[in-house]
């Protein structure tokens, strides 16, 4: 009974945001909380408090991810008014005027590479504006970048939801080796079908195939570096698969190796000067760069952006308030509860580099008072909606993960378990896709089951280093359908009320992801 009442809010929510007249998230996942929220006290009988306490918690952490949407969007309209998107665009159009070489370009290796250094669902907030800029419609090139961003997100933000994702299931350094060296693997095999659906949501399928021999030396100019990168290393696989895919692609396409061989191959237009090329990629430049120094660990950057040494302190009753030296906003015990939040200001990537580049852009690009004010103001009046939209979905996570082993979301693993017995590995992939889906991380998703899956692995007798690398790479494929990333891409694309559209289209590559997730378990066991 438990498990089907921990499984009604999430199968609620699936029907209520994909059916017909579907309910727009800003009421569904608002909705869905307060049905977990009624679940919990009613028939699980949570504590009141300790209720409250996430309720508030959850709340409270909207502030990450609409702050990074806001710095995301804030950018792109900065690059729209100034007219620097109109500029990107007559580049890419004087590499190749061909549809498929600018959507890798920029939808798939472009954004390989900004995973690998940033995460946070920032590739396909970037991506997808400058791919509308280029004249593709809105929603198909949101669920095309959603498909497309989660390969690389395994390693992404710097290999933060390996290192950190798994830190706390006690994994030596071979071991985690070994976990993200498979991970890679399994993800390239993804890599030669994923792609192919993602671009049939964008260009018809005669496209597709005229230009496959393109498609796949893109895929393999970013996947190859990554796999032998991740032999050894499992913090810059998609960094350098990324930055290498990157270059390789442009050289394919300005060839026009693998594309067919029409007029539409070749460059159009007017061919920019380098000066001027250079100028439009310094924020992007700039952005990377930033995101790169204040990620890597042994420049030092990271450690300061994160320091925790408190600089303001002050109780309200049981609950202490405190503002560390890299700024770091802190609430612990709220409501008396063991139940904190958490923002961090400067490393959380809203303010830097989001904020600061597009400040940048202000003086580079000679913006007048009047173009930036018109930025502010666009960017002010996307976000009212998705925030609460946010706010659903965040507080509908944390309930689901109260109550310990006796939590909703826990529950449904075990169930999940017990079900399949010896044959786990053929669905693992899909239990770290659902962490992500209602996380919003793979990281958070790794951290949420990673233990799970772990234990799983040692009951049911299959090696741990492939389930866990099922869950890690199942945790980048629910990218594709996770809520907080869908409202993200929709925001900033200004599109309303088709998130439930845009999941109904993400589960394709999702089950295609999930099916090659399968076969690389039979093939490692046999």
């Amino acid at each position: 009974m438990n498990t089907i009442l921990s499984a009604l809010p999430i199968l609620l929510l699936i029907w209520a945001m994909t059916k017909r007249n579907a309910v727009p998230s800003h009421i569904a996942l608002p909705a869905v909380a307060v049905l977990v929220a009624c679940i919990q006290l009613v028939f699980f009988q949570a504590d009141v408090g300790l209720l409250s306490a996430n309720i508030i918690a959850g709340a409270l952490s909207v502030l990450t991810p609409i702050s990074i949407v806001a710095g995301a969007i804030l950018l792109n309209r900065v690059m729209f008014f100034s007219g620097a998107e109109a500029q990107l665009s007559q580049w890419l159009k004087s590499i190749s005027s061909n549809k498929v070489a600018q959507l890798m370009i920029i939808g798939w290796a472009f954004a390989f590479m900004i995973e690998g250094a940033s995460g946070f669902g920032t590739p396909a907030a970037i991506a997808a504006p400058i791919l509308v800029g280029l004249g593709f419609p809105a929603i198909p090139v949101a669920i095309f970048t959603l498909a497309m961003n989660t390969v690389p997100v395994s390693f992404g933000a710097v290999g933060t939801p390996i290192w950190f994702g798994l830190s706390g299931l006690s994994l030596s350094d071979m071991q985690l080796m070994e976990i993200a060296k498979q991970t890679a693997l399994l993800n390239s095999l993804a890599a030669l079908v994923v792609p192919f659906i993602a671009l049939s949501f964008v260009v018809t399928w005669r496209d597709i195939r005229q230009n496959a021999l393109f498609i796949l030396l893109s895929i393999v100019s970013c996947t190859a570096p990554y796999v032998l990168f991740a032999q050894w290393n499992y913090e810059f696989p998609s960094l350098i698969g990324g930055a290498i895919g990157l270059a390789l692609s442009v050289l394919l396409a300005k060839q026009g190796i693998g594309l067919r061989e029409t007029a539409e191959t070749g460059p159009s237009g007017n061919a920019m000067t380098m000066k001027s090329v250079m100028r439009v990629f310094l924020p992007f430049a700039l952005l990377i760069s930033i995101l790169i120094v204040t990620r890597i660990p042994q420049l030092g950057l990271k450690v300061l952006l994160n320091d925790m040494t408190p600089w303001l302190t002050w109780r309200l009753g049981d609950a202490g308030f405190e503002v560390s030296r890299a700024l770091v906003f802190s609430i612990n015990n709220i409501l008396g509860m063991e139940v904190s939040w958490q923002y961090k200001s400067l490393y959380v990537p809203a303010a830097i580099p989001f904020l600061v580049v597009s400040f940048v852009c202000i003086p580079l690009f000679g913006m007048s008072r009047e173009l930036v004010v018109a930025s502010i103001r666009d960017t002010g009046q996307r976000l009212f909606l998705p925030m609460l939209s946010l706010i659903g979905a965040l507080v509908m996570v944390n309930l689901m993960m109260q109550g310990g082993y006796q939590a909703p979301m826990l529950l449904l693993a075990q169930a999940f378990a017990e079900l399949l017995g010896d044959s786990w590995g053929y669905a693992a992939a899909l239990l770290g896709a659902l962490g992500s889906f209602f996380s919003g991380s793979a990281t958070v998703s790794n951290l949420t089951f990673g233990g799970i899956q772990l234990g799983i692995a040692e009951k049911v007798g299959l090696p741990v280093s492939l389930v866990l690398a099922l869950q890690s790479a199942g945790a980048a494929m629910g990218n594709m359908v996770c809520i907080n990333n869908i409202i993200a891409v929709s925001t900033i694309l200004g599109v309303s009320n088709k998130e439930g559209f845009i999941i109904k289209r993400t589960i394709i590559p999702l089950l295609a992801y999930g099916l090659m997730a399968a076969f690389f378990s039979v093939i490692s066991l046999y």
